[in-house]
């Protein structure tokens, strides 16, 4: 009996912890640094500019240029939500 009151204690004191995790956001596959906002840039910028190839992305930080990327693999997503559908902050 003591053990599986141990067990629930333990279980007790982890659930918390685990509350206070944070996730790393992506976009296109991508790993965002902070908010995935250099992403919804390019991704914005290239739909924007009508970007069709690669090749022209290019700018000042790899996540705009990741972003742009995503825009030519995944034209019809939406700029403003991660992988995981939760809203990009600006």
């Amino acid at each position: 009996m003591w053990r599986v009151m141990a067990m629930l204690c333990a279980s007790a004191l982890l659930v918390p912890s685990l509350s206070g995790l944070t996730f790393a956001q992506s976009f296109g596959g991508n790993s965002c640094v902070d908010n995935c906002e250099g992403h919804s840039a390019g991704y914005d910028w290239a739909e924007d500019n009508g970007i069709q190839n690669e090749d022209e992305c290019s700018g000042n930080s790899s996540s705009f240029e990741e972003g742009c990327r995503t825009y030519v693999e995944e034209p019809d997503r939406d700029a403003e939500y991660d992988d995981d559908g939760n809203e990009i902050d600006e």
